[in-house]
């Protein structure tokens, strides 16, 4: 297999990120329009953060969360077993060759934005943050080193 000329680096090719972000989109119309046939799902407001796509684009993991954190295990249980379902209906509001094969997980995004806020509140931490750097200490008003 050629190697994409194209793509160099760990992160994922723009047709990743593509794929990624329609896939994003179409399951949350889907989820949020109720399309499948589960009323235990559909009673439930699900956020979709982000969707990853694998290389070969075959396998999409997609970030949920429910609206307000409440049962996150139940939600990851019903959408696993609506899986088949959810994945025909995305299909269709997609132009793909290949329909990925869906797979959910828990978004912990906001969790970590509230760490990090908490971190950033700690006194030691603001105060470091707020002190002057010491980097240009042997530097004269012109920018010159000193001699």
């Amino acid at each position: 297999m050629a190697k994409n000329k194209f793509h160099e680096g760990p992160g994922p090719s723009q047709r990743q990120l593509r794929v990624g972000e329609t896939v994003r989109r179409a399951l949350s119309d889907v989820l949020a329009r109720g399309d499948v046939h589960d009323t235990d799902l559909n009673r439930m407001s699900i956020t979709v953060g982000e969707v990853r796509i694998s290389p070969d684009l075959k396998i999409a993991t997609a970030y949920v969360l429910p609206l307000g954190g409440e049962g996150q295990d139940e939600v990851l249980k019903l959408l696993a077993r609506n899986k088949s379902e959810l994945r025909r209906q995305v299909a269709k509001k997609l132009t793909l060759k290949f329909s990925p094969d869906l797979r959910f997980q828990l978004d912990q995004t906001f969790d970590r934005m509230d760490d990090t806020r908490r971190m950033l509140n700690q006194e030691v931490v603001r105060r470091d943050a707020e002190a002057p750097d010491d980097d240009g200490a042997g530097d004269s008003a012109d920018g010159a080193p000193e001699q």
